[in-house]
């Protein structure tokens, strides 16, 4: 492999990790599509690297995060529980999958993405300001709006519901389960974006680590792969997690959806055997 290549994986970790870890969504989201479509990485191969970069985003980005006191360790760990369990079942049922199927899973999940957020760019956060965070509520101070922040946590019963598919997801197609977690924490459990966010990526390198080891057991993790994009990601999620806070993320949102929406569109064409270049 030449070291351009090399080098290459690396920028697509960096760039990958700054974005998942500023929306909490996870780089796989876009890592996975990257790497097989435009670097000619098989797509198990891709995602595998892509949960190993996940385990990364999230070692990273959570320590400014927990340092900071905007991770919710009470909600995360709650909600893990039954995660892991979906991404057990997701990294046995990708392993049997084709890699078309796998493809054509990914970019319906990019469109939905892409769609989600141009919504929320458009929106409000949906939590209601609380004096007392109650058990699994949370308090931290933000500093984009120079105040601070309580609120209670609702509706854990489907937080639990939309955690097990989102490790499931995470499982099949490596993107870490924060596309399913940050909207649902976001619209229906009344968590505020910057605090879902931050509590995605805490739980995000539980569950990768849950399917990491599947891949690993069935050889399709790629050491010159992996390690290049997880070194990127790891420099790309520590920028990213000490930015966040101070931004309002709408144009990221934007620029990420636009992104994510060219890249459904190339996926849909590699299904149909029609690579553009």
């Amino acid at each position: 492999m030449e070291l351009m290549q090399i080098a290459l994986f690396v920028i697509v970790g960096i760039v990958g990790g700054l974005m998942g870890s500023m929306v909490g969504l996870g780089g796989g989201i876009l890592i996975v599509p990257v790497l097989s479509l435009f670097m000619g990485v098989p797509i198990k191969e891709a995602i595998a690297a892509s949960v190993v970069a996940v385990i990364a985003t999230s070692t990273t980005g959570a320590v400014s995060y927990v340092r900071d006191e905007i991770s919710n360790i009470r909600l995360g760990m709650t909600l893990e529980t039954s995660t892991t369990i979906g991404a057990v079942l997701g990294g046995l049922t990708a392993t049997m999958l084709k890699a078309q199927v796998l493809q054509a899973i990914f970019g319906g999940l990019l469109v939905l993405m892409a769609g989600y957020l141009y919504l929320k760019r458009r929106q409000k956060n949906a939590y209601e300001l609380a004096e007392d965070p109650g058990l699994l509520g949370g308090r931290y101070h933000d500093p984009y709006l120079k105040t601070d922040v309580c609120y209670q946590v609702r509706q854990l019963p489907i937080g639990l519901a939309a955690s097990f598919v989102a490790g499931n997801i995470s499982g099949l197609l490596g993107i870490g389960g924060g596309p399913i977690k940050v909207p649902v924490m976001t619209i229906a459990m009344g968590v505020p974006m910057k605090a879902a966010a931050a509590t995605s990526n805490f739980m995000i390198g539980v569950t990768a680590c849950a399917s990491a080891y599947i891949y690993y057991t069935r050889g399709m993790v790629n050491p010159l792969v992996a390690v290049p994009v997880a070194l990127g990601v790891t420099a790309g999620a520590y920028v990213g997690s000490r930015l966040a806070p101070k931004v309002s993320g709408t144009r990221l949102a934007t620029a990420l959806a636009v992104i994510l929406i060219l890249l459904a569109i190339q996926m849909a064409l590699a299904v149909a055997g029609i690579r553009v270049r």
